[in-house]
């Protein structure tokens, strides 16, 4: 009897949707992971972002930083066992940029205490920058149109500011800053000399008025090279002309001539 030949195995060719089905939850899974990450990174920001702010308002640095940014640091610099990165030892400078900021906190809030009227008005503006506090006075308040001459009507206001800088030992910098519409008459011939124009205005009302040292005091025109606001509209080119009464951080100094030095012992005659 004659045996039946055997059927050739069927060959399975959809054996790779196997490993495709395999290749795409992983993928799913990898796409799961990196949108999680991303939304924890948010949130992380937000939180460093608002307790930055918090900090610079109320002249401390808080503790919610470090605990966000790694845990607390310990006397040699660690932080969470780890020498760089979040939580561990910070770069000097921005220890120092720290320090001189919550130096001038106190002044800040003085400031902003004592100009509270004008500050709603518009009129002056008072915000802490890493190079010091600047107090920036608007020039439709302060000056006339195209003009230098400082307006009387604002020297209370600046009586306020002038008995601060008098008591503080920083050096200050007064910066004029015009729109981006040129300017050309017979007294300016240009932005740069109403800036600088403005500015040693400022410079001569401090000094004579509120007896501020003079080796205090510096002047800069700016003309419209630095701009707060865009120059395209009218409320912008307003933000825009002004002059910023910056009382430097100590670690500036501007005149390296005032630097005192050392006290020369006296000769000694031989016996």
């Amino acid at each position: 009897m004659a045996r039946k030949k055997a059927q050739p195995e069927h060959a399975n060719h959809e054996r790779w949707l196997v490993s495709y089905a395999d290749f795409i939850t992983l993928l799913f899974a990898f796409f799961v992971v990196m949108f999680a990450s991303s939304q924890t990174d948010k949130a992380r920001a937000q939180q460093v972002s608002d307790s930055v702010k918090q900090a610079l308002e109320k002249g401390g640095v808080s503790a919610a930083v470090r605990e966000i940014l790694g845990g607390t640091v310990d006397d040699r610099g660690k932080g969470n066992a780890m020498m760089k990165g979040p939580g561990g030892s910070q770069p000097k400078r921005k220890q120092e940029d720290a320090n001189v900021q919550a130096e001038l906190v106190p002044s800040m809030q003085y400031l902003t205490k004592t100009l509270q009227a004008e500050i709603q008005q518009g009129q002056i503006e008072v915000h802490l920058e890493p190079r010091g506090l600047v107090v920036s006075l608007r020039q439709a308040t302060f000056f006339p149109s195209g003009g230098d001459a400082v307006d009387p009507n604002t020297f209370q206001s600046l009586d306020k500011i002038g008995g601060t800088l008098h008591e503080l030992p920083n050096l200050i910098r007064l910066e004029g800053h015009t729109d981006a519409v040129p300017i050309h008459t017979a007294r300016f011939r240009s932005n740069w000399d109403l800036s600088a124009a403005r500015a040693i205005a400022m410079l001569e009302l401090f000094a004579d008025r509120c007896g501020v040292p003079t080796q205090r005091l510096a002047v800069a025109g700016y003309a419209d090279t630095t701009p707060v606001d865009s120059n395209d509209t009218e409320l912008g080119r307003a933000h825009n002309r002004r002059v910023d009464i910056v009382i430097l951080a100590q670690r500036v100094d501007l005149n390296p001539a005032l630097a005192v030095e050392p006290p020369r012992p006296s000769p000694t005659a031989h016996k």
